[in-house]
């Protein structure tokens, strides 16, 4: 939410009601992560391939992109509040059926109301943040949600590193109970932590202005930034509203363009962050390492070693992203993620098949690698994990955020399916040096898009965006 250097900011309602949002992002991470370590277990129980292993992964992939379209336009009607109740719902139920259910068509069935929470969270918790936060700080606040998506990510390669260390591996039994499958169950607990602390968090000032309930708006307003304040808030909000209707999807169109500018640059960045390829680590880091020749054990390490890589970047980009800007953290992470993607390729390529098609590398190969996959994610999370989410959150009007981040919800999470669903299939059969080839050359493209379409959105307020794109 917007400030003046007048306004009195109420630090402590704004830091809990991020420290409660993301949490959605934890559990975003932690979905997306588990999986990571349950792909022998997935294939033995319900015998699948390549290719069903990569429906069954993806199906959370395919959730994700309906849960995040549905949840920005219901979000316009129902609130931020209320979808991310019912995400946190969905997030629980999901996790216990997918950790206890023996029949394949229900675990995905499972899978994809799981992936419709994560969708949901990945959508509306920054927005959330970028409707409460202080411009001055609306980047690092929102870039919260990056951390606590890669810290779910490496709490889940911690759990499941230990579950399948204690079981012997993740097909042992733990309590008579697969390890592969504890490390489902284990997503039921953040999950009921995030339902009980959203009940103390308030509405978004922005959605009750949007709805008529400006009395209500003014309340929460007082609460965060005092009653002088408020009611000049209410008023700058209001005037950010199409006068003659509420939100609706039809406000993303434009003639002879299709969609709006704003809504372009939107899908620029919701595209590439993943056609970089970086789920590939995250989903699939064991298989990766596997296929690079390593153990099990010391592939599961390695995804750890990714997570707290990642998590250091993320602070970096916190201290960065309200002083040089969005748009100079992305044109560097695009460049040296081209560098970094381009030095796996090559290092991949210098590797050899056994008789078992498996690629096999040398130690002096295999630590050039490892450096440059660190590097890689260490150039994304200082600059497209965190920086997409927070211009995703704050660059639309406030009369077309809803129904634009459903379009680019719907977008990011197409093209992570993409992916996921792709990668077994491409690197067992054109190799992973030429699958790597592919993300590289993505990131080289990322640059050019970042440079030529996308804007500044630093120390904007959100009620300045109607320039860009406003109705």
């Amino acid at each position: 939410m917007a400030a003046t250097q007048q306004d009195r900011v109420n630090m402590a309602l704004v830091g809990a009601i991020v420290s409660v949002a993301t949490i959605g992002g934890l559990l975003f991470g932690y979905d997306s992560g588990a999986v990571n370590g349950t792909q022998a277990g997935l294939k033995a129980a319900f015998a699948l391939d390549d290719n069903g292993l990569g429906f069954t992964v993806g199906s959370l992939l395919m959730g994700c992109a309906a849960g995040a379209f549905l949840a920005g336009r219901m979000a316009d009607r129902f609130g931020r509040k209320r979808i991310m109740v019912l995400a946190a719902i969905l997030f629980l139920v999901g996790a216990l059926v997918q950790g206890t259910t023996g029949n394949h068509t229900l675990f995905v069935i499972f899978r994809f109301l799981g992936g419709m929470a994560v969708g949901a969270a990945s959508v509306l918790s920054p927005a959330y943040i970028s409707e409460v936060a202080p411009a001055a700080i609306r980047g690092r606040l929102t870039s919260v949600q990056q951390v606590m998506i890669i810290t779910g990510l490496t709490l889940a390669f911690v759990v499941n590193y230990f579950l399948a260390q204690k079981a012997g591996d993740s097909l042992g039994l733990i309590g008579g109970v697969p390890a592969w499958r504890w490390m489902y169950l284990a997503q039921a607990v953040p999950a009921v932590v995030f339902l009980v602390a959203l009940q103390f968090i308030p509405e978004s000032p922005r959605y009750l202005v949007g709805s008529g309930r400006g009395d209500e708006a003014l309340g929460v307003l007082s609460r965060l930034f005092g009653e002088d304040a408020a009611a000049r808030k209410v008023a700058e909000i209001r005037a950010s509203f199409a006068s003659d209707h509420r939100p609706r999807l039809a406000d993303v169109l434009a003639p002879g363009t299709v969609l709006r500018p704003v809504v372009w640059a939107g899908l620029i960045i919701a595209v590439f962050q993943q056609f970089v390829g970086i789920n590939v680590i995250f989903y699939y880091g064991e298989t990766l390492w596997k296929l690079a020749g390593v153990s099990e054990k010391a592939a599961l390490e390695r995804n750890i070693i990714s997570g707290l890589v990642s998590i250091a970047a993320c602070f970096v980009t916190m201290a960065l992203v309200d002083r040089i800007g969005r748009k100079p953290l992305l044109l560097i992470g695009s460049a040296g993620m081209t560098l970094s993607l381009g030095t796996m390729s090559w290092a991949f390529s210098q590797g050899t098949l056994d008789a078992a098609g498996a690629l096999q590398m040398d130690q002096q190969l295999g630590l050039i690698a490892v450096i440059a996959a660190n590097i890689y994610v260490v150039f994304f999370n200082v600059s497209w994990g965190p920086v997409m989410w927070v211009m995703l959150g704050e660059m639309f009007p406030n009369q077309l955020r809803g129904s634009a981040l459903a379009v680019c919800g719907l977008a990011q999470w197409g093209a992570n399916y993409a992916v996921v669903q792709s990668f077994p299939a491409m690197a067992s059969g054109m190799g992973l040096a030429e699958t790597y080839v592919l993300y590289t050359a993505s990131a080289a493209v990322s640059l050019w898009l970042v440079k030529a379409f996308l804007p500044e959105t630093k120390g904007k307020e959100l009620e300045q965006m109607e320039g860009w794109g406003g109705h």
